[in-house]
């Protein structure tokens, strides 16, 4: 089977935003410009706003060809350090907590720190112990 030169060869890391680990990719035809990906409108509109709040030059667009609608924006890779804080910033602005409810996440860290003293504190003992077994003579390698 023969490979056709004509037909560019897909980078498997490329498909890496498909992931959703990463919301962001270099723009398909023009290597100058990263394009940023929100599926989120709440999140798209923040980077919009931080954007323009920047003065930062941006195309906007969406992407319906998949099974919900992605808010799309194109900038120049000189500003990429600037939207990649801005990116950090809206995602941390939209982010759920890990644990939802602050009981139960100011409960985990209650029980958390109580293991973590019950560890120091059973060291603690066990150097004790150890400190009173050099006390005490080995008679078993000793021949007096």
């Amino acid at each position: 089977m023969a490979i056709d030169s004509k037909q560019p060869i897909e980078n498997p890391v490329d498909h890496i935003v498909d992931l959703g680990l990463v919301n962001y990719v270099k723009h398909p035809t023009n290597q100058n410009y990263v394009v940023y990906r929100f599926a989120d409108k709440d999140r798209a509109d923040s980077f919009e706003e931080g954007l323009n709040k920047d003065n930062i030059w941006h195309e906007k667009g969406i992407d319906d060809s998949k099974s919900r609608p992605f808010y799309l924006f194109g900038v120049h890779k000189n500003d990429y350090k600037k939207t990649q804080t801005l990116n950090f910033e809206v995602e941390g602005k939209h982010k759920k907590p890990f644990i939802p409810f602050s009981g139960l996440r100011y409960g985990l860290i209650i029980v958390s720190l109580g293991l973590i003293t019950l560890a120091i504190i059973g060291y603690c003992k066990s150097q004790e112990k150890l400190a009173s077994y050099n006390d005490i003579d080995p008679s078993i390698n000793n021949n007096k």
